[in-house]
């Protein structure tokens, strides 16, 4: 995905009133034949400005269940890590109405003003975590961002849905709380 559309993606929230998800929702209770009577509805109703509403029609047709689809894609034959996955972002959803889950291709970003965390099934045994964490010390388990590298300050492997505990949700708060 190039910057642009992902920046636009990242703006949408707060430009629209909704997350890319939510616009996913929203298409799919009504029923359009053409591309341009999706875009005139968006408009209209909801007073999204063209760009965003030519740029949700045209996603949402890519990939007309948001969510479900780029992740289940992520989690193929990686399904052991799929529980993994649900605890972190049914986490993630009581931090606050701002947080944006943002699917992509290989990997999740959260955000709330700018990304937060980032999960990615790195391989058929691990989640590796991303966390913008600035100015925190690494440890043990919170390691220096890898792969990630600037994308990320840090990152923690996970490969047991009991590694979601009570310090790897303080790791996620402390991000979302630095994220304003």
């Amino acid at each position: 995905m190039d910057k642009a559309l992902q920046t636009m993606i990242d703006n949408m929230p707060e430009k629209t009133g909704k997350s890319l998800e939510e616009w996913y929702q929203v298409l799919t209770d009504k029923s359009f034949d053409k591309h341009s009577e999706a875009v005139k509805f968006l408009k209209s109703e909801y007073g999204v400005g063209h760009g965003f509403a030519n740029t949700i029609v045209t996603l949402s047709r890519e990939d007309p269940s948001g969510e479900v689809d780029l992740v289940g894609e992520q989690y193929k034959g990686k399904e052991r890590l799929f529980p993994i996955y649900k605890a972190i972002i049914s986490y993630v959803k009581t931090l606050g109405n701002d947080v944006t889950i943002t699917p992509k291709k290989g990997t999740v970003s959260i955000i709330r003003k700018r990304q937060f965390i980032l999960v990615k099934p790195a391989t058929k045994s691990r989640i590796d975590l991303g966390f913008k964490l600035k100015d925190k010390p690494v440890g043990d388990r919170l390691e220096g961002s890898g792969p990630f590298g600037s994308m990320c300050t840090h990152r923690v492997q996970i490969t047991d849905v009991k590694e979601v505990d009570e310090e790897l949700k303080s790791w996620i708060k402390e991000a979302y709380e630095k994220s304003v």
